[in-house]
């Protein structure tokens, strides 16, 4: 069940990032309109579903704040980052720093749940680090270019601290034994009201847009991207934790870049291939078991 959980969300999510460039391409509108439009149609199919099925489970007020907060993080302005970032690097890339949920993770649970992180944590982060050096490191140098690729990678880090933290409330409500699928759906449904407040006090519209491409791509968003792909993660996350289940993470990235190679054009070069591999690398060791002859105690 776990393994299929896990492709589910490494398959899923590694095709959403190129359908988000997609939507962005087709609107040139709101970034708020566009985030609203795919969690409120994913929320409205989720209730309806579980009350149909009658899955839908009661929560107390204070189940419902706890929503509001993870709606806000996972299903909110997280994506305001990720929106807002594609604008100015590659979506491919976007995935790769999104990797590092990973790390926010395990720091997260020692921060909330006092899980204490592995002595393995600063080689991986130092390796993360390194290779999103490496990775950048042409652009980087890339005269005028470079403050608005500074924007991109520092949003789409924003949006994953964002979505690290929704785990945690995600963690909370498994922790007392509130349904994933009924937490999940009231906190889209809350996240998408948040970003229609945000959009209308920005002054800007609701509006969908009536084009192929748009409405495909928020269709695919929200079934596929919102639908079953959080719900097979924060299934994940309660099944095996949020750290492991932020491993997920680690693969989806080379759909991603496979997409965006094809789709966005992206050049691959020397220091891209080391950065991927360092950031890879740096995910794994969070996670790498030691042989058993080395975690063996002496005498």
């Amino acid at each position: 069940m776990n393994l299929c959980l896990y492709l589910s969300v490494v398959l899923i999510w590694g095709t959403t990032w190129i359908a988000i460039y997609a939507q962005q391409a087709a609107s040139g509108g709101s970034v708020g309109a566009a985030v609203f439009w795919r969690f409120i149609v994913a929320s409205l199919v989720m209730l309806a579903a579980l009350k149909a099925m009658r899955r839908l489970r009661a929560l107390t007020p204070r189940d419902h704040l706890f929503c509001l907060l993870q709606g806000c993080c996972v299903f909110g302005f997280n994506f305001l980052c990720f929106y807002h970032a594609a604008a100015w690097i590659n979506s491919g890339l976007e995935s790769v720093i999104f990797s590092m949920a990973v790390l926010y993770n395990a720091l997260n649970g020692w921060l909330f749940f006092r899980q204490r992180p592995s002595l393995r944590l600063l080689p991986a982060a130092a390796l993360g680090a390194g290779g999103m050096v490496a990775l950048f490191w042409r652009d980087l140098h890339g005269s005028e270019a470079s403050a608005q690729l500074l924007w991109g990678i520092g949003l789409s880090a924003l949006g994953t601290l964002g979505f690290s933290l929704g785990n945690m409330i995600s963690l909370r409500h498994q922790r007392l034994q509130r349904d994933v699928l009924t937490t999940n759906s009231y906190a889209m449904l809350y996240g998408a009201l948040a970003m229609a407040l945000v959009t209308l006090l920005q002054g800007e519209s609701l509006q969908p847009v009536w084009n192929r491409q748009w409405l495909g791509a928020v269709a695919y968003l929200a079934i596929f991207g919102s639908v079953i792909g959080f719900g097979a993660y924060f299934t994940l996350v309660g099944r095996i934790g949020a750290s492991q289940a932020a491993y997920s993470t680690l693969l989806f990235p080379l759909v991603a870049l496979g997409l965006s190679t094809l789709y966005e054009g992206y050049q691959w070069h020397a220091e891209g291939f080391m950065g991927l591999t360092m950031i890879l690398a740096g995910n794994l060791a969070m996670f790498a078991r030691l042989p058993a002859w080395r975690r063996r105690v002496p005498g």
